[in-house]
């Protein structure tokens, strides 16, 4: 019997007031070409799919653009604020976002530093409160800090993304105390967004009790994207049922699988 979880915990992932099955979210950029991506989607078993509003043809029409190879009647997009480094840049993509695709969902990020791509906090926290009170669900990408993320669900974002590692790097979940913290003190969604570089990373953010992943890199940069993206969820769906049915406390000595105790003794 699986342990009750609380709040939003449940089984499923709730987002505002949309509910999906699959806690698994998927980018869309770095692949070779739109059918790989399209196969890929197909494999992760995503519902949530992002696209990068500055770096993608919004002509759905336009044989260049992706947007021509999304089921919208199969995923919901959500749309993202990457590359911008300002509160008016990310602000004023989201708005285009908004008028483009016809959704308030926007995953939100204001960058700080070209190198590692951290968030630039106070420039993410101006932005979504911007963004909340002009009655966007902003999901926001920020740094493994309960008390920013404590900040950002008071200015009323639906759920925040700590990220595992600096986008891209493939380095996985470098904080999980953090990420700890978050989970027992906030009650919105948690979605590690970043740094994931296999299955396993998935099921450690899972296991953690992370009420989902989105990643990209990890899958289109991987040598064969399609076993990956079936990999991902896989590893998704074993973390959730892992962090549901409870692990063993860790224990320094053995402990025997078979009690000793009530044995008989075997004559000598």
């Amino acid at each position: 019997m699986s342990k009750k979880v609380r709040g939003h915990r449940g089984p499923e992932l709730r987002i505002g007031d949309r509910t999906y099955r699959s806690r698994l979210m998927v980018g869309t950029g770095k692949y070779k070409d739109f059918k790989e991506t399209q196969e890929a989607l197909d494999e992760s078993g995503a519902e949530i799919v992002t696209v990068a509003i500055r770096r993608i043809n919004l002509d759905s029409k336009a044989e260049d653009s992706l947007l021509r190879y999304i089921d919208l009647d199969r995923y919901t997009l959500l749309p993202n604020t990457a590359g911008c480094f300002s509160v008016d840049e990310a602000v004023l993509t989201a708005r285009l976002a908004r008028e483009a695709l016809g959704t308030d969902l926007v995953k939100l990020e204001v960058l700080g530093d070209q190198q590692t791509l951290f968030p630039d906090t106070r420039g993410l926290l101006e932005a979504a409160k911007i963004l909340v009170d002009e009655g966007f669900f902003v999901l926001p990408y920020c740094m493994d800090d309960p008390i920013v993320c404590k900040q950002l669900v008071e200015i009323g974002c639906p759920a925040v993304m700590p990220l595992g590692a600096p986008i891209g790097s493939g380095l996985g979940i470098r904080n999980p105390y953090n990420i700890r913290i978050i989970l027992e003190t906030i009650d919105v969604p948690v979605i590690v967004d970043a740094g994931v570089g296999t299955a396993s990373d998935v099921a450690v953010a899972m296991e953690l009790g992370c009420d989902g992943v989105l990643l990209n890199t990890a899958i289109a940069g991987a040598d064969d994207p399609i076993a990956m993206a079936r990999a991902m969820k896989l590893g998704c769906e074993a973390g959730r049922l892992a962090y549901e049915a409870g692990r063993i406390p860790r224990k320094l000595y053995a402990n025997a699988s078979s009690p000793l105790e009530g044995m008989v003794e075997v004559p000598s």
